[in-house]
C-alpha cells in the first residue's frame, strides 16, 4: 500500500512564484525517510557546495516532521504524519516550510500538501440504535439514523450505508448540504405488535477508499403502541457565540421540544444524536431540561466551531431533531511569537548599510486583528527592520557602526499584535562589532618637552611618551620608535639622533645613549612615531624638545693674565706715586657654564703687602688701596682667587707680579742694589771680608761674552726690522699724528749671566700715575721684528760695564722681564705703558 501510494502521490505540483515558493503533495502515513522532493534541483542549487553553505530547514509547530540533506538536496521525512490529527476536518492540509541559505542570507518558502489516504474506518458512536415505533406509524415513516463518523475525507469518507435484511424496513441514503452521506430507516410495512414486538437489524457503513472499509452498529426496534405526536423542535439548526475565554460551567444554550401529545407520551428526554469526540469532551447536555454546560476549556486556535446534533424523544418513541453550531469567539489570549531562523553573532565595524544581521519569523496563533502583528526595535539603534514576505523580518544595519562609539549591541526586536489589549513579546539579539584599524595612535600632547641635566649617566630615562589607540587588541598595540633625524656635530658632521637617545617601543620612555655636555649641544629636536599592530597599521609623529640643562662642570678660565709655559704671567708696574684707586692692572676670566654657575667674583686671596691693593668683586679690576710708602717693597707678588656662583661653587687663582718705580733706570738700581746686597751677603761671611779677584774676573769676561752677542742679536733683527719697514711703509701709515713714536716694548732680564733689551723706539716712556691701564690678549703681549738705535745700545752697553765694576762680587738676580703695550691715546698723543 505504500508503494502504491508513493507512486500515486509523490511530487503532485512544484512551482515557483515570484516570492521564490515551490509546493509538494504528499500522502500521509508516509515511513520514516520517505522522499518528499529534490530541493536542490527544484531552486537550482549547487549540490556541490550545498552543505558548505549552511542551508537548513525551519518550520512552525513543536515537531519537525522534515529535514534536508545537505549532501544531495532531498527533502524527507521524519515523523509520521497523521492528517487528521493536524488538519482535522479541513479539506486541505498545508503545511509551510523555509528554506534558508545561510551564506546568501536568502529565504526560500516551501509549502508542502498532505493528502488523505483511507487510513479511517467508518464507526458509530453507539453500538446499539434503539427505535420504539408505535404500530399506527404509516408505512414509507422514514426515521433518521445515526451517522457514522470517518475522520477522512473526500472518497475516503463514508460513501454508502447498508441495512441487513428485513421483511419491514428498507434504508434510503441521501446528501446532505454539506457533502455527508445520511442514512434514515423506511418504513416499508405497517407493523403489528402482536405479530412482532421486536425487530434487530444490522446497519453497516462503507467509505470509498481502497480497500473499502466498514463500520457496523445494530438497530433495535421495538413496537409500541400508537403515538401520533412527536416532540417538535422550533428550529432545525440554531447556532451559538460563545468566548473562547469563557469558564467551565458556563451555560452555553438551552434546546426545548414541545409535544402535543399527553401523558407519558408529552415526556420528552433529550439526547446527543451526533457529536465528535472533541465535542464530547467540552460539552455535557441535561437530558431533562435541554441545558447544554461547557465542561471543558475553549481555544479558538485548536477549534473555531463544534457542531452538536441533538435528539428530541417522547414517552411514545416518536422524536424531533435539531442542530446546534457553538462558534467559538477569539479573544487575545495568544502573545505573538518572534522565531529566530539565521543569526549572526558579529560583524566588522566598516560594514555597509544594509547588512543582513538575523531573519526573524514573527506568528500569533489568534486570528483577526488579534493575529495581525507589527514588529520593530529602539529607533536609536542603527539597525532596521525589513519585511521579506508573511511574517518573515530581515535586520539589517541602517548606517556605518563605530566599534570605538559601541562594542556590542543588545538589539530588542518587539512583536505587538492588535489585539485590546494588545500583546507583545520582545527577543534579544546580542551583536558584537568587530574591531577594524580605523583610528591612529594618538598622543596625550601636541608635543613634549623635555630636560635633563648634563653630565647624565647613560642609561637613565628623561622623558616619558604615552600614545594611545581607541581601536582594539592588535590594532590598538603601539609600539614607538625614533625618526632617523641628524644633530649637528663639531667641524660640520653630523650624526644621528638614534646614536645619543633611544625609546622603548613598548612603554615609550627616552633614554639617553650617551651623557650629554651643555657646553656642546643645549639643545635636542627630534620626532618619535607611535605606530599601531593593524594591517595595514597606521601612525603618528609628534615633536619632543629636550633641554639640556647647566650643571657647574667648569671651572673659571683666566684669560688675562695668561700663564706662559714656565708658569710666570708677567710683571705689572705700578708709579710709586699712585693715589688710592689707580688701575694697575685687571684680572679676566671667562666661565664655559651659563646662568649662575657662569656667575664669576674676584678676590685678593693673598698679597705681599696686605692692604696695599685690592680687587673689584664683579670686575676684576686690581687699583691700589691706599697711596704707596716708602717701605713698601719693590716687588708685590698678589694671589687674586675667582670663583663662579655653581653649588658647589669652582674657582681659579692666578698670581700678578706688580713692581712699584716710577722709572727704568730706578728699576734697574733697584734691582742692583738688591743684587749686590744679595751677593754680599752671600759671599760676606762676615761682612768684612774681600772679593775673590779670581770670581771677579770671571764674571766680567762672561758679561762681556753675553753682551757681545746680544748686541750682535740686536744688531740683526735691526737689519730685518728695516727691511720690513720699506716694504710696508710702516713709518708713512704711522705719520697721521695719533702716535708720536712707534710702539715700546722692553724686557729686561738680569740673572748675573745674561740681560736682553729689546726696543722699538728711540725714546722710553713711562706711564703716569693718571694713566688708564688696559687688557691685552696674549698675542698683543708678543715682541716681532723689534729694532734698536745707537744710542740705546750705547746706553745698554755703558750700564753693563757699570754693573760690572760696582758688582766686583758674584751676584744672582733674579729675572726680570719688562713688557711695554701701547697705551690709548691722551691729548692726540700715544704713550707706551711699559708692564713688568
Amino acid at each position: 500500500m505504500t508503494l502504491r501510494a508513493l507512486l500515486c502521490f509523490v511530487l503532485v505540483a512544484v512551482w515557483k512564484a515570484a516570492c521564490e515558493q515551490i509546493r509538494y503533495s504528499i500522502p500521509e502515513e508516509m515511513q520514516k525517510g520517505s522522499f518528499v522532493g529534490n530541493i536542490g534541483k527544484d531552486l537550482g542549487l549547487d549540490l556541490k557546495g550545498l552543505s558548505h553553505r549552511g542551508v537548513r530547514i525551519t518550520s512552525r509547530g513543536r515537531t519537525q516532521y522534515f529535514a534536508l540533506d545537505v549532501s544531495s538536496g532531498h527533502l524527507y521525512i521524519t515523523e509520521r504524519i497523521d492528517r487528521e490529527q493536524i488538519c482535522s476536518g479541513l479539506e486541505k492540509c498545508l503545511l509551510n516550510l523555509g528554506i534558508i541559505i545561510e551564506d546568501k542570507m536568502k529565504l526560500y518558502g516551501v509549502e508542502i500538501e498532505v493528502t488523505d489516504i483511507n487510513d479511517n474506518a467508518p464507526s458509530f458512536q453507539s453500538e446499539i440504535l434503539e427505535f420504539k415505533i408505535s404500530e399506527t406509524t404509516a408505512s414509507g415513516s422514514l426515521f433518521p439514523l445515526r451517522q457514522a463518523q470517518d475522520n477522512d475525507i473526500g472518497v475516503n469518507a463514508i460513501q454508502n450505508y447498508q441495512l441487513s435484511s428485513n421483511g419491514h424496513f428498507s434504508l434510503e441514503v441521501h446528501n446532505g448540504s454539506d457533502g455527508a452521506k445520511y442514512a434514515q430507516l423506511v418504513l416499508e410495512k405497517p407493523l403489528d405488535r402482536e405479530e412482532l414486538a421486536f425487530y434487530n437489524l444490522v446497519l453497516t457503513a462503507f467509505d470509498g477508499g481502497d480497500p473499502i472499509r466498514s463500520g457496523k452498529t445494530q438497530i433495535n426496534v421495538i413496537v409500541l403502541d400508537a403515538n401520533d405526536n412527536p416532540p417538535i423542535f422550533s428550529q432545525a439548526v440554531s447556532k451559538v457565540n460563545i468566548m473562547e475565554n469563557v469558564p467551565k460551567g458556563t451555560e452555553v444554550v438551552v434546546i426545548k421540544a414541545t409535544d402535543l401529545d399527553e401523558g407519558v407520551n408529552k415526556e420528552i428526554k433529550y439526547s446527543f444524536q451526533k457529536i465528535t469526540h472533541q465535542g464530547s469532551q467540552m460539552f455535557q447536555l441535561d437530558s431533562t431540561t435541554g441545558v447544554i454546560t461547557l465542561t471543558g476549556n475553549l481555544d479558538y486556535e485548536e477549534t473555531e466551531f463544534y457542531e452538536i446534533e441533538l435528539e428530541a424523544t417522547d414517552g411514545g418513541g416518536l422524536f424531533d431533531r435539531t442542530k446546534i453550531v457553538v462558534l467559538v469567539r477569539d479573544v487575545n489570549d495568544n502573545a505573538p511569537e518572534i522565531a529566530i531562523s539565521s543569526l549572526i553573532s558579529s560583524v566588522p565595524e566598516d560594514s555597509p548599510p544594509g547588512t543582513v544581521i538575523a531573519l526573524l519569523n514573527v506568528h500569533d496563533q489568534d486570528s483577526g486583528e488579534n493575529g495581525e502583528v507589527t514588529c520593530s526595535i529602539p529607533s536609536s539603534l542603527p539597525f532596521q527592520l525589513k519585511k521579506s514576505f508573511e511574517n518573515y523580518y530581515s535586520l539589517v544595519t541602517d548606517r556605518a557602526l563605530d566599534r570605538e562609539q559601541e562594542a556590542a549591541y543588545n538589539i530588542t526586536v518587539t512583536a505587538t499584535d492588535h489585539g485590546a489589549p494588545p500583546l507583545s513579546t520582545s527577543a534579544t539579539i546580542s551583536l558584537q562589532i568587530l574591531d577594524t584599524n580605523d583610528n591612529p595612535p594618538r598622543f596625550e600632547q601636541a608635543a613634549y618637552t623635555g630636560y635633563v641635566r648634563e653630565n647624565n649617566p647613560r642609561g637613565a630615562s628623561i622623558l616619558s611618551l604615552q600614545a594611545s589607540d581607541p581601536d582594539w587588541g592588535e590594532n590598538a598595540r603601539v609600539t614607538y620608535s625614533l625618526l632617523l633625524l641628524l644633530l649637528p656635530g663639531g667641524e660640520g658632521s653630523e650624526s644621528p639622533v638614534s646614536s645619543s637617545i633611544s625609546i622603548h617601543s613598548e612603554s615609550g620612555a627616552v633614554y639617553a645613549l650617551r651623557s650629554f655636555d651643555y657646553e656642546q649641544l643645549r639643545e635636542l629636536r627630534f620626532q618619535v612615531q607611535a605606530q599601531d599592530g593593524g594591517s595595514p597599521p597606521l601612525s603618528t609623529n609628534v615633536s619632543v624638545t629636550l633641554w639640556i640643562l647647566d650643571q657647574n662642570d667648569n671651572s673659571p678660565e683666566i684669560l688675562y693674565p695668561a700663564s706662559r709655559s714656565d708658569g710666570s704671567t708677567g710683571v705689572e708696574l705700578a708709579p710709586r706715586s699712585s693715589e688710592p684707586g689707580y688701575l694697575v692692572t685687571k684680572v679676566v676670566a671667562v666661565d664655559a657654564d651659563s646662568g649662575q654657575n657662569a656667575w664669576l667674583s674676584y678676590q685678593l686671596l693673598k698679597a705681599t703687602e696686605p692692604g696695599l691693593f685690592r680687587v673689584g668683586l664683579q670686575s676684576g679690576e686690581i687699583r691700589t688701596a691706599r697711596s704707596v710708602l716708602d717701605k713698601d717693597a719693590l716687588k708685590q707678588s698678589l694671589v687674586v682667587l675667582v670663583k663662579d656662583n655653581g653649588q658647589p661653587p669652582l674657582s681659579a687663582s692666578v698670581s700678578v707680579t706688580v713692581v712699584l718705580a716710577d722709572s727704568l733706570p730706578q728699576i734697574l738700581s733697584e734691582l742692583s742694589s738688591l743684587s749686590a746686597s744679595a751677593a754680599a751677603a752671600a759671599a760676606g761671611g762676615g761682612g768684612g771680608a774681600e772679593p775673590q779677584p779670581g770670581l771677579t774676573l770671571y764674571l766680567g769676561i762672561a758679561v762681556a761674552s753675553v753682551s757681545g752677542l746680544f748686541f750682535s742679536f740686536l744688531l740683526g733683527l735691526l737689519a730685518l726690522r728695516l727691511r720690513r719697514w720699506r716694504n710696508s711703509q710702516l713709518l708713512e701709515s704711522g705719520a697721521s699724528g695719533n702716535f708720536s713714536g712707534v710702539p715700546v716694548s722692553q724686557f729686561v732680564g738680569i740673572d748675573g749671566v745674561r740681560a736682553f733689551l729689546h726696543s722699538y723706539s728711540q725714546e722710553f716712556f713711562f706711564p703716569q700715575p693718571n694713566y688708564s691701564n688696559t687688557l691685552s690678549s696674549q698675542k698683543s703681549c708678543d715682541v716681532k721684528d723689534p729694532f734698536l738705535l745707537g744710542e740705546e745700545l750705547n746706553l745698554s752697553k755703558a750700564d753693563e760695564e757699570s754693573t760690572q765694576v760696582t758688582s766686583p762680587l758674584p751676584i744672582s738676580v733674579p729675572p726680570l722681564e719688562l713688557v711695554l703695550i701701547s697705551k690709548a691715546p691722551l691729548g692726540g698723543k700715544g704713550f707706551p705703558m711699559p708692564a713688568i
